[in-house]
């Protein structure tokens, strides 16, 4: 009897809490702008501080991603309206007025947070539709001209309103908050005399939402005070609380983006079907005409991917690096694959901050026991003695390289005087994570891995390698390997758009199920090019298809860059720190993507030529 009781009881207690008037705390988070890319803690301008500065807890990935939530000095309670509410008095000193005019040119915005929903400024589109659009965070003021001397101004926005949308269950009686969204203004408050307790303003009165007409804005000067004010609405809405971040998540450009992605799919699934029609017809003729040959004179006069037999599986130069980058690109190929698994599930919504980049930082390290094992298997059958040598390289350089070039970009930051810098607490906790949990782990996997029998080949190498005859001009290496990076690049590239376009202008990126289609369509595309690309330079008697596998599907990576590099003249960044930035970035992200698809072109070239070597008859 009791269990039944406690729910309804719970929510009367909940409801009678609103009614009350619950006291919230709006959180105040970075500074933020998609012309310089570099956040900045909210406090580092004049803006009102409450009596004491608490930080919230924050994730490894808010951390990394430049977020410091702190509380602020605007504070109301739950369905109880403000009018006009002073938050507090500001005198604006030269280096305060100097911070003020730098971030209005480089058009920053203020970022709050009330009830884990981020503030957001309104607008209407303009094809007609009455869809509203957010904008996250305000901006911190506005140039423009002044009504009185007619001069170019600078203006701070210190009076903001507030409108705080809640949405009431009638199956629970309760009503939680779905919308955070807010109207800043400036305006230059006048009073005849301060009282800290009980501030009386003659430009508008608290209590009533009477504010006085034409009142001028408040003009940034040195030794001038600013007064900051709010108000508070609460607005009933049909959203519901499951629903209410599903207009931070719409995209502008939603139509296109369908299009676009449907258009992508058709295209390479028909090029999918049509490479793996002609590739099973080819192969299969081949393997019966090789098959049917009587005599080994008869072998000779062929000419085709038969010949090389005796040559195909011999070992290329420099085997341990590309042991190192196999079994790299296993395991950056785990972290997306889970990584995607987990955010289409739910588990990395937006209203978790941060759980996308803890979520890939943890799953890169849980994969070294991958990337151990599938180096060490490959290193074995290239008869490699000593499995610690490839798991000492395979832990240590892919990681060493990100981190320095990542450590270096983050004392470029530090330099600014940025909140994006990661603090150097973070950074040894980075390292220590990576010693401790990355290490082991691949050290565990190669050792597990070299334990297993090595891998044989289904076809003995001879000891006198065959001359390679001279190739035709349009089977040249480079221009197959480039050539090769236009398909799955293709395959990628219209999203890439709108991954960028979240990253470098603050957007959210909620379209998983997109990304996970295209995901698949870029290892088909990989494994394809590269079997099919590996096929015809077999066919010229060029055997030397070990790393030439690996470069073709990863010089997509070059044409990531290259579009990386064009999307940056769409963007507005000026400052030479944010261009080093935006590049180095991208330089991790592209060096990234090569490892990963390169390594699913290498193992599916592995696949193939094991498989179309195990298929024929070798007298």
């Amino acid at each position: 009897m009791g269990g039944g009781l406690l729910p309804p009881l719970m929510a009367v207690m909940v409801l009678l809490l609103m009614l009350m008037g619950d006291p919230l705390q709006v959180k105040a988070n970075k500074l933020s702008s998609t012309k310089t890319q570099l956040p900045y803690d909210y406090y580092f301008l004049s803006y009102c501080k409450p009596p004491k500065i608490v930080n919230s807890a924050e994730n490894l990935g808010e951390v990394l991603q430049g977020d410091r939530i702190e509380n602020s000095a605007y504070n109301f309670k739950m369905m109880e309206e403000q009018s006009c509410k002073v938050a507090c008095r500001v005198k604006i000193d030269a280096a305060s007025a100097k911070n003020f005019k730098a971030k209005i040119d480089d058009e920053y915005r203020v970022n709050m947070i009330l009830d884990n929903l981020p503030v957001a400024v309104t607008w209407d589109k303009r094809d007609g539709s009455q869809r509203i659009v957010y904008e996250r965070g305000f901006r911190v003021g506005f140039k423009g001209i002044h009504p009185v001397s007619k001069d170019m101004k600078y203006f701070i926005n210190n009076h903001l309103h507030f409108s705080v949308m809640y949405h009431e269950d009638p199956e629970t009686d309760s009503a939680r908050i779905v919308g955070f969204e807010v109207i800043p203004q400036s305006m230059k408050h006048e009073y005849k005399e301060w009282d800290d307790k009980n501030p009386k303003l003659s430009t508008c009165k608290p209590g009533t939402p009477t504010i006085v007409p034409n009142t001028a804005p408040q003009e940034i000067n040195v030794d001038e005070e600013a007064v900051f004010t709010y108000d508070v609405s609460f607005k009933s809405s049909d959203i519901r609380w499951a629903s209410r971040w599903d207009i931070y998540l719409y995209m502008k450009d939603n139509q296109i983006h369908w299009f676009s992605i449907m258009n992508s799919l058709i295209i390479m699934l028909f090029l999918s079907a049509m490479v793996a029609m002609v590739m099973m017809r080819t192969l299969y003729r081949d393997i019966a005409v090789y098959n049917q040959l009587d005599s080994q004179d008869e072998v000779q006069e062929e000419s085709g991917w038969k010949l090389v037999h005796g040559d195909v599986f011999r070992p290329p130069s420099n085997t341990t690096l590309l042991c190192v980058y196999a079994g790299t690109g296993v395991q950056v190929f785990g972290m997306t694959l889970v990584t995607m698994i987990f955010a289409l599930l739910g588990f990395l919504s937006p209203s978790n901050r941060g759980s996308l980049m803890t979520a890939m930082v943890f799953l890169y390290m849980s994969m070294g026991l991958f990337a151990g094992y599938s180096s060490a298997r490959l290193y074995k059958m290239f008869k490699g003695t000593d499995f610690k040598i490839i798991a000492f390289r395979t832990a240590l350089m892919f990681p060493a390289l990100l981190f320095s070039v990542f450590f270096i970009l983050n004392a470029l930051i530090w330099g600014e005087k940025s909140s994006g810098a990661v603090p150097f607490g973070t950074m040894f906790g980075l390292v220590l994570l990576w010693f401790c949990v990355s290490v082991p782990l691949v050290f565990l996997g190669s050792f597990l891995g070299f334990r297993r029998p090595p891998i044989e080949d289904p076809i003995k190498t001879n000891k006198i390698p065959r001359p390679i005859p001279p190739q035709p001009r349009h089977m040249n290496p480079i221009i197959s390997i480039l050539v090769g990076g236009v398909l799955p690049f293709g395959a990628v590239f219209i999203e890439l758009f709108f991954i960028l376009t979240s990253i470098w202008l603050n957007q959210f990126y909620y379209i998983f199920g997109f990304l996970f289609i295209v995901f698949i369509i870029l290892l088909v595309t990989c494994a394809e090019i590269t079997i099919v690309l590996c096929y015809f330079h077999l066919c010229s008697e060029d055997y030397r298809w070990w790393w030439r596998a690996y470069l073709t599907a990863g010089s997509s990576a070059l044409y990531l860059f290259l579009y990386s590099a064009y999307y940056f003249t769409k963007l507005e960044i000026t400052k030479l720190v944010s261009g080093v930035l935006y590049f180095g970035y991208m330089v991790i992200g592209s060096y990234a993507f090569f490892v990963l698809t390169g390594t699913i072109g290498f193992y599916a070239c592995f696949w193939f030529v094991r498989k179309i070597y195990s298929s024929v008859k070798i007298d």
